[in-house]
């Protein structure tokens, strides 16, 4: 099948607390086989495919791990909704999290509106993925505090996730300097045109009306998390 079939499946009885005997017998099969497949250790046919999927009310695709959409549908850039329609209500208490899920967004508009003036599609793949992987930790990290939560949610495992994520984004970083800095690496196209790339606080200003106080924040923010700003006494 694939890798992530075992992992999948292993999920979806988790996250809906079945137990793997009662599962096994709802699907006509014996606990051994089942425990087979969730380990991967043998492959299940066609039937089996579409029986489990029904199952557990999932498209084959999501289960064969071709799409994170459990329906099977395919995202578009116009399915997602931008930051500004999120509602923040949702968050009660402290207005901190507001603030600063605004200042995030904002400063990442500004950044994809400068990849987009450059038009190096290798530069923007390689930030974007390097974010990705920044959200992904975080989101890991509060994942896994509740204990109970499964593991199977993810394909790479609990041992090996950080050093993994750290490794990629290290790597990925040094792509980023090399391509920014108009080298090519890994036979990826170098950035050749900086002039889009010209900042101030008043081109800022004058560039993005609504979001530059947001980068301005974020940065100020940042530097005093690093207490780079901050004199020595």
């Amino acid at each position: 099948m694939n890798d992530s079939f075992p992992r999948i499946i292993t999920l979806l009885r988790t996250e809906r607390n079945i137990t793997q005997k009662d599962a096994a017998h709802d699907l006509n099969i014996s606990q051994a086989l089942l425990s087979h497949y969730e380990r991967g250790a043998r492959e299940c046919g066609l039937d089996f495919l579409i029986k489990i999927a029904d199952y557990y009310g999932v498209s084959c695709d999501y289960l064969l791990g071709r799409t994170s959409e459990r329906s099977g549908a395919k995202l578009t850039v116009n399915d997602i909704p931008e930051p500004e329609d999120a509602n923040d209500n949702v968050m009660k208490g402290s207005t901190l999290p507001i603030l600063n899920k605004k200042l995030i967004a904002n400063s990442l508009n500004i950044i994809f509106d400068l990849l987009q003036k450059i038009g190096n599609n290798d530069l923007t793949n390689q930030i974007s993925v390097y974010e990705m992987i920044a959200v992904y930790k975080i989101f890991r990290i509060l994942y896994s505090a509740n204990p109970q939560n499964s593991s199977s949610f993810f394909s790479v495992t609990d041992n090996t996730f950080q050093g993994f994520s750290d490794a990629s984004m290290s790597i990925i970083e040094s792509r980023i300097r090399s391509l920014a800095a108009g080298r090519e690496i890994d036979g990826m196209k170098p950035l050749t045109d900086t002039q889009p790339l010209a900042m101030s606080f008043d081109s800022l200003n004058t560039d993005y009306q609504l979001f530059a106080s947001s980068i301005m924040n974020l940065i100020r923010s940042a530097e005093n998390a690093m207490d780079f700003t901050k004199e020595k006494q």
